[in-house]
């Protein structure tokens, strides 16, 4: 039991002017003046601490609210059917068929993985996880999309070592595959790096659980790891700040995590499930029990009463306050009913998994918390974590933003000749953005449980999730920073469309949206504009593909100083796929094999890789963007990939056609004849643009040539464009990449250029 005695609730009441902390803890004085007359008192010291961190920006969204409102009114019937549970949960569910429901979520853990990478990932791993378990759900993937500083910066090493470490120690741990994401490089992320981690479980539809505490007299039970001091603030201080060192907050601890103990937590909570122990649930991550205790309560239809001192203590000096705010990881909180709770501890015993019962449902309607036999914190629940502070806040268009559209690349200069072509190619091929990234992807196990059917470097990840009838789902998430840049709106209705495009290519049906929201301070004016635009972009471009957000996160205060991050809404897409041995591999396998362009390439090169890494340069408009020719391209790759008439398809993006080729001659040492001229002929362009354009609703198939004739004539019953571009062709050591009349690269030596450019920065 703590020493400290903590500040009752009638000691509050006595005391009316004593000072408080409240700027300390992340509070506005407005914030505090707030509390003072909800409350009708001051706060207690227990009550600050519960408010401070659940009316941080990380747990209230105080000032994404308003936008954010819009994923749930933008919506039509069809984005309804299949979705089980949207925003407001742990996670969000989708129906996909025979039963079965898949609940899947993004979230960030960018900031702790600066200060500290290896615990900061591998916690990120173990909160998402935790949201998942709370469904209802066993976790059976996860992903990873980070964005670190300069790759020859110093201290890149050191986060890129720490970050990939910890992903992969907690997940290899957890014996949960990592089966895709994301790995960029740029400056503008040097002092803030991104590291957004993603979960996916499955469920039968029948094990749903929610997180709510109804039923008047139902136990409060919290299991798991021992209480500690480990990452105390986090949710008010790290979250709700900026990395200025001369600002008034300090970095708390960041949490440690224990990915064996959440593994025994995650088989002690499908059993809980299957016997029906459990009521309602809730994982203990950002504000730990002060979050747990007051979502619970508000969300059900009463109030609860706990005694803190029942919480198990890894560190028995922890005051009251510390006890609320401690975000230690691997702890999970229940509501079980009386007559099963020695059911439920015969299990959690049987798992030897620490439990303690903290209290109970009661019908006051009231959150009440005692501690050392005081009152030390009475509050309506909902005033804590539903009914928090609410801003508009202010919104300004950038001052710098014209000149930035108005400096377009077309006026760069262009190759004149093959060998300087070929050139580009290979440093393309080599930039950290595009190089080969199993230096990252191999520390990862992405093939334990059996059930990974597509994964590194596929365009999407892709599980089975029924052995019998072979029902899975695919998943890919996707972010464009430097597109956002350009035009946030814009930005985030094109990372969608890659994701749905890269879930279309395996031959799955997208159907539900989980995004990361990554922007600077919502004090900057500047920054909100950029997230509005941004949230009704993705929300406009979700209403047009009929796919509904089912839950995500918002990262502020990404900035180093007052230099804001590049907008960088991470989307993530959710398709289903009837029979995953239908799946579409990205790279081809095979000589002999016809390859086709599916879609219209125009003049692209603002924001594209070619022209950041040829020439250094940010500036313009990114792609156009039309939905209905995202659509019909996907129902085209679904079509043809239900007649059996594709080897191989991948989408074309960062690099354009030139990175596209790259990547699918690279995999399985399979080269490529590709012919440009007509491309250059249709679509009216030169041969830089024929390679490295970043036009979007276009991919790369590979058909046999005795389904030619089928394959050409579903894509002009669909009125879809194709031209055949080339043919497979050569394997071994003596594998090419031809580009007629242009340039010839050995496979070995693309691949050679590709391959080093990790391992020569981190070893």
């Amino acid at each position: 039991m703590s020493r400290h005695i903590a500040d009752t609730v009638a000691n509050a009441i006595a005391t009316p002017e004593k000072e408080q902390p409240f700027a300390a803890l992340g509070l506005k004085p407005d914030e505090y003046a707030k509390i003072r007359e909800i409350l009708g008192r001051r706060p207690t010291s227990g009550e600050l601490a519960m408010y401070s961190v659940m009316w941080s920006e990380h747990c209230s969204y105080k000032s994404s609210k308003i936008y954010l409102r819009q994923f749930g009114q933008k919506v039509t019937p069809k984005m309804r059917e299949r979705l089980m549970v949207g925003m407001g949960e742990n996670a969000g569910v989708v129906d996909i068929g025979e039963g079965w429901a898949v609940t899947f979520k993004v979230e960030s853990h960018n900031h702790p993985s600066y200060i500290e990478p290896f615990q900061g990932a591998a916690t990120g791993v173990g909160g998402i996880v935790r949201d998942i378990i709370s469904m209802g759900a066993r976790p059976v993937a996860v992903m990873d999309q980070l964005r670190f500083g300069a790759i020859d910066h110093p201290d890149t090493a050191r986060v890129v070592h720490g970050v990939v470490g910890g992903i992969s120690f907690y997940g290899n741990c957890l014996g949960l595959p990592n089966i895709g994401g994301e790995t960029y490089f740029d400056a503008v992320y040097q002092g803030n790096p991104l590291v957004n981690a993603l979960a996916v479980g499955v469920l039968r539809h029948e094990d749903l659980h929610l997180a709510n505490a109804s039923g008047v007299g139902n136990k409060i039970v919290l299991f798991g790891a021992r209480t500690g001091g480990d990452g105390i603030g986090g949710a008010s201080i790290l979250a709700s700040d900026s990395f200025d060192s001369t600002g008034p907050t300090k970095r708390p601890a960041v949490q440690v995590g224990d990915p064996f103990a959440e593994k025994v937590l995650i088989e002690c909570c499908l059993e809980l499930y299957a016997g029906g122990l459990v009521e309602g649930i809730q994982d203990l991550g950002a504000a730990g029990i002060s979050c747990a205790t007051s979502e619970l309560a508000s969300n059900g239809d009463g109030g609860m009463f706990v005694e803190l001192d029942n919480v198990l203590l890894r560190d028995p000096t922890l005051t009251a306050e510390e006890i609320l705010m401690s975000e230690s990881q691997e702890r999970m909180m229940a509501v079980v009913r009386p007559d099963k709770l020695d059911a439920f501890l015969a299990v959690v015993a049987k798992w030897d998994v620490e439990t303690s019962v903290l209290g109970e449902v009661t019908g006051t309607g009231r959150l009440v918390i005692h501690h050392g036999g005081e009152e030390i914190v009475n509050v309506d629940p909902r005033t804590v974590a539903i009914d928090g502070p609410v801003y508009e806040r202010p919104v300004a268009y950038p001052a710098w933003i014209d000149a930035l559209k108005a400096d377009s690349a077309g006026a760069l200069p262009r190759a004149t000749d093959g060998t300087e072509l070929r050139e580009q190619f290979l440093s393309l091929v080599a930039s950290p953005n595009l190089a080969d990234k199993s230096y990252v992807t191999d520390q990862y196990d992405y093939y334990v449980m059996g059930n990974t059917a597509l994964a590194f470097p596929d365009d999407a990840g892709m599980i089975r999730v029924d052995e019998e009838s072979g029902l899975g789902f695919a998943i890919a998430t996707d972010a464009n920073g430097r597109y956002c840049q350009l035009d946030p709106y814009e930005g985030a209705r094109l990372a969608l469309a890659e994701a749905f495009r890269n879930v279309s290519m395996s031959g799955a049906v997208p159907a539900a949206v989980t995004d990361c929201l990554n922007f600077g301070s919502p004090e900057n004016p500047e920054v909100m504009w950029q997230f509005m635009r941004a949230v009704e972009g993705l929300g406009d471009a979700c209403l047009e593909l009929e796919i509904p957000v089912t839950g995500g996160n918002v990262s502020f205060y990404n900035q180093t100083g007052d230099q804001p991050i590049h907008p960088t809404p991470v989307v993530g897409v959710l398709g289903i796929i009837d029979d995953v041995e239908r799946r579409v591999p990205s790279a081809w396998q095979d000589e002999g094999n016809n390859i086709y362009l599916l879609g219209v390439t125009r003049t692209e090169l603002d924001g594209s890789a070619w022209a950041g890494t040829i020439h250094q340069h940010l500036g313009g408009l990114p792609p156009q963007l039309s939905l209905d020719d995202e659509k019909n391209l996907a129902h085209l790759v679904q079509g043809a990939a239900l007649e059996g008439l594709l080897m191989s398809a991948h989408d074309l993006s960062d690099g354009g056609l030139a990175q596209g080729l790259a990547e699918c001659v690279t995999r399985f040492g399979i080269g490529a004849r590709v012919w440009l001229d007509e491309i250059i002929e249709r679509d009216g362009m030169d041969l830089t643009s024929a390679l490295f354009s970043e036009s979007t609703a276009r991919a790369i198939v590979t058909v046999p040539r005795e389904d030619d004739v089928k394959f050409v004539g579903l894509c002009e019953a669909r009125g879809y464009p194709v031209l055949r571009i080339g043919v497979t062709d050569g394997t071994g050591p003596n594998a090419q990449l031809t580009v007629q009349d242009v340039f010839t690269v050995p496979v070995a030596e693309i691949r050679e250029r590709s391959n080093a450019t990790l391992p020569h920065y981190f070893g």
